[in-house]
């Protein structure tokens, strides 16, 4: 019986021995139980930066002028006011097309009509008067007519002008020139406070823009008549401005 059991565990350490040999067993119990410590995670340095606006101006001379010139007409009776109206503002659609204006550059931008009344000290209605007012948005794609536009629509009855706004039809070229000069720009102070704080300048990180600026408005509300209109309307286009800003972020070593 002694010989079975010693057979026996003889047997069992062997094959113990067999299976750590070939790293079947837990490493904890090939290792009698000892328990290892997980390895430490090492946490990287944060990532230094340097955070700079830049700013780029482009300056550009206007070629439309983009204008609202309405009809006012008064009258106590409603339909004699809108055939007024209609009258006036048929002459001054005609003059525009005589003048090279394009009918796809004339939109109307308001019609409306409305009475006016009257009171006595008593809060009673007196009189009622109907407004009414027909107004359309005009492009100018020639800039030297601007001035005979004008004095032709006074003439031919408009008597409200409102806000000339000068604008470039097409300013992608002019936007792009902007987003570069704003780039170098922020690029420029970058490197100035990388010097001053003695770091060099790494890769961007991230980059951000904006843009401001555009037409140039002209604000006008006039009223007058034929008679009061002078031979030639001085208008100044001056300049319209596109502005960029940038927002860039570089790594600093």
């Amino acid at each position: 019986m002694r010989n079975k059991i010693t057979l026996s565990l003889v047997a069992a350490l062997a094959i113990v021995a067999i299976l750590i040999g070939a790293g079947s067993l837990p490493r904890a119990f090939a290792a009698g139980n000892q328990q290892t410590e997980p390895p430490t995670s090492v946490e990287s340095a944060p990532m230094r930066t340097i955070s700079v606006n830049g700013t780029g101006t482009v300056n550009l001379d206007p070629d439309m002028a983009t204008i609202n010139i309405g009809v006012h007409t008064e009258n106590s009776d409603a339909q004699q006011a809108v055939a007024d109206n209609n009258a006036q503002a048929q002459e001054v659609m005609d003059v525009l097309k005589n003048a090279g204006i394009a009918e796809r550059d004339i939109s109307t931008s308001n019609f409306s009509i409305y009475p006016r009344q009257d009171y006595d000290k008593d809060g009673n209605v007196i009189s009622t008067t109907y407004v009414v007012d027909n107004s359309v948005q005009v492009k100018v794609r020639d800039l030297s007519t601007i001035g005979s536009v004008l004095d032709a629509v006074v003439s031919a009855g408009a008597n409200s002008i409102n806000g000339i706004q000068f604008s470039v039809e097409d300013s992608s070229a002019a936007y792009n020139d902007a987003l570069e000069a704003a780039v170098m720009s922020a690029r420029s102070r970058a490197e100035v406070l990388a010097e001053a704080a003695g770091v060099e300048l790494g890769e961007v990180q991230s980059i951000s823009s904006s843009v401001s600026g555009g037409p140039t408005p002209v604000y006008q509300d006039v009223r007058m008549s034929a008679e009061s209109a002078a031979a030639a309307v001085p208008i100044s286009p001056g300049q319209t401005q596109i502005t960029v800003d940038v927002s860039v972020v570089y790594t600093i070593r």
